[in-house]
């Protein structure tokens, strides 16, 4: 009995060795095709205007809402319209909006309010002319909360959509 023990011990610490083999995704020793598995492309930097970092903190990938509101504001549209710019030039990418609400109220209503917020994140987009067919939604509710505290400085961060892109399908 310990030698089969043993053995599949043995057999355990040989297969999770091979699975941190650096290049499981395909990519070589030097790192080259890196984000590969990730839905990203291009090298990943910020400094690259064509990659999601740069739509991520360069564009900006959320925007926030008032308490109870799917309504967006001067400072949402602002980034909005460069979310629409960037997918216009970046054809290649998919996007999903993210609705979120704060830990107020019902799981039920706080679902229904996070899609709303992401269908207006979405209808913006696509009145700025990002094809329907390359946006999608999903609310989370209150269920992902960026912050977690119960007043108000964590209330404003979980008001918000999140466009979420990837390469492709999503």
């Amino acid at each position: 009995m310990k030698t089969l023990t043993k053995a599949a011990l043995i057999v355990l610490a040989l297969s999770t060795a091979a699975c941190t083999r650096p290049d499981r995704f395909g990519t070589g020793a030097d790192g080259a095709g890196a984000g590969a598995g990730t839905g990203f492309g291009a090298d990943g930097s910020i400094s690259d205007p064509t990659s999601p970092a740069y739509f991520n903190q360069t564009i900006g990938d959320r925007v926030l809402f008032q308490v109870d509101q799917s309504t967006l504001t001067a400072e949402a549209m602002s980034v909005l319209e460069g979310q629409a710019r960037w997918l216009l030039d970046n054809t290649q990418y998919m996007a999903l909006v993210e609705g979120h609400a704060d830990e107020q109220g019902t799981r039920e209503y706080n679902l229904a309010l996070g899609a709303r917020r992401a269908n207006a994140v979405r209808e913006y987009l696509v009145s700025r002319g990002v094809p329907v067919a390359r946006l999608q939604t999903v609310s989370y509710g209150k269920e992902r909360p960026l912050a977690i505290c119960s007043d108000e400085t964590c209330y404003s961060q979980n008001r918000r959509a999140v466009t979420v892109i990837s390469l492709g399908g999503l």
